[in-house]
């Protein structure tokens, strides 16, 4: 315990950077001298604190009908206009937020583990196990990601959760395949040799060894598919497979104002003009993580 205090206050007083604040100072230089990865981190915070007050900034509730007079235009009392049933479509978009975000926490979530999960134990045992498993991940992926997501939504029923099944299944290949990758990459280093003579247990090794070298490209693609599922999803719900009125999922919005749009043009583009911005934001924060992550892109 002596010891260590000792190199604790040496590095203190060297000035050098526990290894844990490292990857932290580097994002900060990253986002310090790259005005659009800064830009890209505001937007995505706004987009979480909006999510998180909606239901206080939103003047009305989102299935109100008769708030104010149907389809009037963009004005003071209604920033974003009304839509054919006089709601509000400002507090629409706002309590939409809330239902998107979700959608995107809860299709990384489900997708990031289940193709984590998988490709830990396919590169690790590598094998029939790999085979069998890659082969699986093959099929997936031969399918266009849109069309299945519509198959398995459709296939369950339209609703919010449906969709946010079949974008899973749609996403949960890449992860697979990243971890994977960094699974076999890891699994020839020294350390892992040494541990396998030791007699360290197989599921040990995974979760204190493999697993924490092997994250970096699966945080990156989280980041990606974060915007990428909220794009998806809302094409569901655009087409019918998804979110299901009165629900002010974004996609659903648009579908429902495409028929008005050459009257009452702020229906459809208040709701687009969200996405753009959410799937920008996230675009451009997994930009940035990957940057900072990746050491074969790493200047210093």
């Amino acid at each position: 315990m002596t010891i260590r205090i000792d190199r604790q206050v040496a590095n203190a007083r060297n000035g050098a950077v526990p290894v844990r604040f490292q990857t932290a100072r580097r994002l900060g230089k990253i986002l310090a001298a790259n005005p659009p990865a800064m830009f890209g981190l505001i937007l995505a915070v706004c987009y979480l604190l909006i999510a998180i007050g909606a239901p206080q900034l939103a003047p009305y509730p989102y299935d109100k009908m008769g708030a104010g007079p149907v389809l009037e235009p963009p004005s003071r009392h209604f920033p974003f206009g009304t839509d054919e049933f006089g709601r509000d479509v400002f507090s629409r978009v706002l309590l939409g937020s809330r239902i998107s975000l979700r959608v995107g926490v809860l299709v990384v979530a489900i997708a990031g583990t289940v193709g984590s999960v998988v490709g830990l134990i396919s590169g690790f045992w590598g094998g029939w196990v790999d085979e069998g498993m890659m082969r699986i991940t093959d099929i997936f992926l031969a399918v266009p990601g849109l069309v299945l997501a519509l198959t398995v939504a459709t296939a369950l029923g339209p609703a919010l959760e449906n969709a946010i099944i079949g974008v899973a299944a749609v996403q949960w290949t890449h992860y697979a395949r990243l971890m994977r990758s960094g699974v076999l990459a890891e699994r020839t280093k020294e350390y892992v040799v040494a541990a396998e003579a030791t007699g360290v247990p197989s599921l040990r090794m995974l979760w204190r060894h493999i697993l924490p070298n092997s994250y970096s490209a699966v945080m990156v693609q989280a980041t990606f598919d974060f915007g990428l599922s909220i794009l998806l999803a809302a094409g569901l719900s655009f087409i019918g497979a998804g979110a299901q009125p009165p629900l002010p999922e974004w996609g659903a919005m648009i579908a429902a104002g495409r028929q008005y749009v050459q009257v009452a043009w702020w229906i459809a583009t208040f709701p687009g003009l969200a996405i753009f911005g959410a799937v920008l934001a996230f675009n451009l924060l997994g930009d940035t993580l990957r940057d900072t992550l990746d050491p074969r892109l790493r200047k210093g």
